[in-house]
């Protein structure tokens, strides 16, 4: 079974990459669609990442009864603009999908930053990354996200 991370194809059903996901029961949540033999939904998940695996810890929240705080980025804030043109991100961009030290998920540019997605990123890509770029450059935001307590 797959947990879709990334982007995510409008086909019906719906076709996606991810990591394996352990734990899951489709028998436990509701809100579940399935076509082809392809059962799918969109869920809040809790669990832990070994690197390579997902593991579901709590019971999933429907993402439709999913309603998080807001988090404001400040690198998308236009007052905070990065100093990189459009050419220079997008040179950036096709260089780092040819880089097989971070995976990245999807990347795009955005007020003067180039924004890569990952599925988790201990702060390790973005050392590895404002060391070979430049610090405010390239901006990692992570799928997976540590939860605070």
């Amino acid at each position: 079974m797959v947990f879709c991370l990334g982007a995510v194809m409008e086909s019906y059903p719906p076709q996606c990459d991810g990591p394996e996901i352990s734990g899951w029961d489709w028998a436990e949540v509701e809100g579940a669609e399935s076509a082809s033999g392809v059962t799918w939904g969109t869920y809040a998940v809790q669990g832990t990442w070994d690197g390579t695996v997902f593991t579901v810890t709590h019971p999933p929240i429907m993402l439709a009864l999913y309603d998080p705080m807001p988090v404001m980025d400040p690198f998308q804030d236009p007052a905070n603009a990065g100093a990189s043109t459009d050419e220079e991100l997008a040179s950036l961009q096709e260089e780092l999908h040819n880089d097989d030290v971070v995976e990245a998920l999807s990347s795009w540019p955005e007020n003067g930053y180039l924004f890569v997605h990952v599925i988790y990123d201990d702060g390790s890509a973005q050392a590895y990354f404002d060391e070979r770029y430049g610090k405010d450059v390239v901006q990692v935001r992570s799928a997976l996200r540590d939860l605070e307590e």
